[in-house]
Order: structure tokens, then sequence, then C-alpha cells
């Protein structure tokens, strides 16, 4: 047996020198945007700004996912993606809290609850004392005390794994990876409930948490696809990334995009064969107007579209065809995010009139976050050079045994 054939070369590197103002030129404009909106209509900016906020969160918490399943599952083809991973996740402490602060002064403009007296309404009063101003806010600040911990930990111990290389290190990460996935699970849940669904505060459903959940791991498999690509054809990643790394992320995009859609249906299943008017009013609003025409867009465009692109095996090593559909899931995560909210405001249809207003909260929050990533992947090593994993990612264990196979001898 010969050996293995060396990898086909690498393309040129980019030339991204054009797009080193990029944050600076998205902020300026979403800036402009977003001051435009607020004068004209605070309330709707209040509602536009959340829809932006959801959809970096949403990133952010798909991203602390992935590190956590990394050092939970010890995973070799993940170590490649792990930093970049753990920059995206820090963003949720202290940037995204700064970010939350507009959504908590407009509050009372976004959420109609907090207007009304919990004795005057029973769905109001069952979900005493989570649904009171008190209880949003202290709640709120919880979640990200919990994030910053978690990350903050995380981030600390990676960094120092690469400074020292000592197994402490990784055991560490561990230990918080253990409690780190409960709080996680916990976290996501209850922030997708209260920031989100809170908009219906009627609304009842126990699989919402989850649907929130497989929302943030499928945006961010996308989101990580495009980045390793990116940063392999720079040379940043190229040792550590390979052709098996991207089937990984690939075949994890779809799994989850079938996950996607078996917790939305089953929700949508349980709530109309329940005919409970609690919960069925929230499908029946978004029938209404344009939504329904919105609702079949997520169908075929968040599920069935994905699922038959992805279905076969090389599709998902194919960078031509992978890096559309990342772009197709950023869009139908925004329209997805906004049949969730932005319903609330607008019963009988889509807001197209704003939607300038929602891409100058998009762009402003895009600027600010890929900033302050990008400083951080500047700043620090592209990969963890120390971890213990790090030889298996680079596929030398396979050479060696390959090469050992073709000599006759014992791998």
């Amino acid at each position: 047996m010969n050996p293995p054939n060396p990898p086909n070369p690498l393309p040129p590197p980019l030339d991204l020198s054009r797009w080193k103002n990029a944050p600076a030129a998205l902020m300026v404009v979403g800036g402009f945007l977003c001051v435009a909106g607020a004068g004209i209509d605070l309330k709707e900016f209040g509602y536009s700004w959340l829809l932006a906020f959801m959809f970096y969160l949403t990133i952010a918490l798909g991203a602390l996912f992935l590190v956590l399943i990394h050092h939970l599952s010890d995973a070799g083809w993940s170590v490649a993606i792990r930093r970049f991973c753990e920059h995206i996740a820090v963003l949720l402490f202290p940037r995204l809290a700064v970010l939350f602060v507009p959504v908590a002064a407009l509050a009372p403009l976004i959420y109609p609850w907090m207007m009304l007296d919990p004795h005057s309404d029973r769905a109001l009063l069952a979900k005493w004392p989570l649904f009171t101003l008190p209880g949003f806010y202290l709640v709120s600040a919880l979640f990200f005390g919990v994030w910053w911990v978690l990350t903050s930990q995380l981030r600390y111990w990676s960094l120092k794994q690469d400074e020292t290389g000592e197994a402490r290190c990784t055991y560490r990460m561990r230990y918080h990876s253990g409690w780190g996935v409960l709080a996680f699970a916990a976290t996501v849940t209850l922030s997708g409930i209260l920031w989100m669904q809170a908009l219906q505060y009627q609304a009842f459903s126990t699989i919402y948490g989850l649907c929130f959940f497989a929302d943030c791991a499928w945006i961010m498999l996308a989101t990580a696809y495009v980045l390793a690509l990116v940063l392999q054809r720079q040379r940043i990643l190229h040792d550590v990334l390979h052709d098996n790394q991207f089937y990984f992320l690939g075949t994890l995009l779809f799994a989850f995009t079938l996950f996607h859609a078996y917790v939305h249906f089953a929700q949508y299943f349980v709530v109309w064969n329940g005919n409970i008017p609690d919960e069925t009013f929230w499908y029946i609003q978004r029938e209404k107007g344009s939504w329904w025409w919105v609702s079949m867009v997520i169908i075929f465009g968040h599920f069935l579209l994905p699922f038959f692109v992805l279905l076969p095996v090389r599709v998902k090593s194919s960078f031509k065809i992978m890096l559309p559909v990342c772009a197709w899931a950023w869009l139908m995560h925004c329209v997805d995010l906004s049949f969730n909210i932005l319903p609330v405001a607008h019963p009988n249809g889509f807001p197209w009139r704003w939607i300038l207003l929602q891409f100058g909260c998009l762009a402003l929050m895009g600027g600010f976050l890929s900033r302050a990533f990008l400083n951080d992947l500047h700043a620090h090593a592209p990969f963890p050079k120390q971890d213990p994993r790090l030889l298996e990612a680079m596929g030398v264990g396979d050479i060696e045994a390959i090469s050992a196979e073709s000599a006759g001898e014992e791998p």
C-alpha cells in the first residue's frame, strides 16, 4: 500500500485588506439608521433592536455549546475550531450584556405584560414572580453573570494551557464544562422564554426552550463552517483543518436541520392537538396576512431546502455549495426570529417599511461584535497549541499508522 497522497494545495489567500474597515463602516451606517429609526418610533426601534440582539445572542450561545461539547466528549476533530468558538462565546459578556441595555431600558414598551397588574390576568399571575419587573431584571442579570463566569473560566484555562501545557488546564476546562452544560441548558431555556416568548405572555409551551436551543446550535454551525473555511484559506488553520473536519461540521449542520424541524413540528403538533386557546392563539396570529407566507418560507427555506441540499455525502465538503447554504442559514435564522418577535407589533404582516431599521440594528451590532472578535483572534494563538488532541486534529497519528502499514510494520 502506497503512502497517502499529499493534500491538494490550497488556493491563494484571500485579499481581505479591502474589508479591514468593514466593522467601522457597519457601525457608522447602522448607527445612523438606528438613531433615525429611534427618533421616528421608539417602540419600533425596541423590537428591531431585540431582533438583532437575539440574532447575535444565538450565535454566541451556539459557540458556547460547541466549546462545552468539545471538552465533555474529549473530541479531536473540533480542536481546530475550539479557539474561535471561545472568542465568540466570550462576546456574551461584556459585549452582548452592553447591547442588552437598550432592551432593558425599553422593556416596558416591548413587553406588554409589564404594564399590567398580575392579579388582573390569570396567565400572568401563573408566571409570578418571573414575569414581574424585578424578576425580569434580576433573572436577566443572572443569565449574564452565569455566562460571564463560564466563558471567562473556559478561556482562562484555554490560554493557560497554551502557556504551560499542564494537564491541570485540561481537567479544569472539563470540570467547568461539567457544571456549565447544566447551567447552559437552564439559562438558554429561560432566556428564550423570558426575552422572546414573553412578548406574548399568554403563550405556553414546554418545548419552546428546546426550540431556541436548536436555533442556537444550527446558526453557529453554519457560522463555524464559514469561519473555518476563511481561516484555512488564509493559512491560519491550514495545519489543523482538513476535509474531515469540514465534513463533520456539514454533517452536524444537517443533523440540526432535522432536529430543528422535529422540535418545532413537535411543538406545533402538541399545541394544535391540545386545542387550548392559551396556546393555539400564538399560531393563529401567525396565519394572518403575510405572516402565513413567512411561515411557508420557514418550512421550505429553513428545513426542506437545506435538507435536500445537504443530503448527499460529498456536498458537506464542497465549499462552493456549503458557503451559499451557510449564507442562506443566516437569512432563514433572521426570518425565523422575525416570525417569533415581530407579529406582536405587526399582527397583520411583516413590516417591510421598517426593514432599514432592522438592517441598521443588525449592522451596528455586527460591526461592534466583529471588531471585538477580530481583536481577540489577533491577540491569541488561532488554535490551542497544547491541546492533548492536537496531533489527532492534525492527522499525525493517521499518517504514521498508514506509513507503518505500508512498510509492513505494526502501527
